[in-house]
């Protein structure tokens, strides 16, 4: 188990509650893959695509929080099943997101949709 790859899904989660953009991004790869599982269907790439994607996000929704419900860690992968509320349409929802870490950074994402 990499307790590299747990204090990266926490520090980035940590970032995504206090909506700082910066610290969010400071964790990823430059050339992070963002995609769907289990097609592995590629959502974007890239850095400056999430911080087009995920500064909308917070801009949008500023009241957004995901509530951590469980989290697993295998070796190099952490899997975080979320509670997601405070969206600006209302809606809540679960969340799954699946992060791969590799030198140190999140290098791959995927989210089960």
């Amino acid at each position: 188990m990499s307790t590299v790859a747990i204090e990266l899904a926490q520090k980035q989660l940590d970032a995504y509650n206090n909506k700082n953009i910066e610290a969010f991004l400071d964790v990823y790869s430059n050339d992070v893959i963002v995609m769907e599982f289990p097609s592995n269907n590629i959502i974007y790439t890239g850095i400056d695509n999430m911080r087009e994607v995920y500064t909308k996000l917070f801009n949008h929704n500023p009241n957004q929080h995901a509530e951590l419900r469980s989290r697993i860690a295998y070796q190099n992968i952490v899997i975080d099943h979320e509670w997601v509320t405070g969206r600006a349409n209302g809606i809540e929802v679960e969340a799954v997101a699946m992060y791969e870490e590799s030198g140190g950074e999140i290098s791959k994402v995927w989210f089960i949709r």
